[in-house]
């Protein structure tokens, strides 16, 4: 698995630098039981609002469960089933919007089911697996393939696998895979004790 390591302003933990969404996965690799229920332990123990736990995961793999895996495949938008029809294990993330305590509105539901997923993400990085989250999905062809209940929303595609050896990606996909990775300077997202003011980001002195 080739690295395309985040560029820090200070070191933090390189599972986090190294996480990245590829597209390239390899077709030929599945994942084993222990390596998917590794994953859904770390997204089970992730935070949430009165440990609520809002989050619902429908596990579709390619090796165990095609029918499955094929209605997944095909919820996706056609410009990611291009490349998504490689990765192995596709992955549902739903959110309650009800909290199970006491049936008023959850609306922390969303919140919390992006963090569980990306306990998720972080763990198949540790374990030398790629994820990609899309939200490029139908979610109500979701809802009624996978016959959701109305109190939940879809709220993304993760595909899961291993990566492409390098020297085996195809041409029309080297240029995305290859690409630096870019992100806005903290200042824009992170705002010192007001809106809009930004965090100093110089670490001298």
């Amino acid at each position: 698995m080739f690295e395309k390591k985040a560029k820090t302003r200070v070191p933090v933990h390189q599972t986090i630098t190294n996480r990245w969404s590829g597209c390239a996965f390899d077709p030929g690799r599945p994942l084993t039981h222990q390596q998917k229920i590794a994953l859904f332990e770390a997204a089970r123990w992730a935070p949430s609002c009165y440990g609520d736990q809002p989050w619902r995961f429908i596990v579709c793999d390619k090796d165990t469960n095609r029918d499955a895996w094929d209605r997944a495949l095909h919820c996706l938008a056609e410009a990611n089933q291009v490349w998504a029809k490689n990765a192995p294990l596709l992955v549902l993330a739903v959110a309650d919007s009800i909290l199970s305590r006491n049936g008023n509105p959850n609306r922390w539901g969303q919140y919390d089911t992006g963090a569980a997923s990306e306990n998720f993400s972080i763990q198949a990085t540790h374990m030398g697996l790629m994820v990609h989250q899309m939200g490029g999905f139908n979610a109500e062809q979701a809802r009624e393939v996978f016959t959701i209940p109305a109190q939940f929303t879809p709220m993304a595609m993760i595909a899961v696998g291993y990566q492409l050896e390098k020297a085996m990606i195809p041409v029309a996909m080297q240029a995305r895979e290859m690409a630096e990775r870019h992100r806005n300077p903290l200042g824009a997202h992170f705002f010192d004790g007001e809106w809009g003011v930004p965090v100093n980001e110089e670490c001298g002195g």
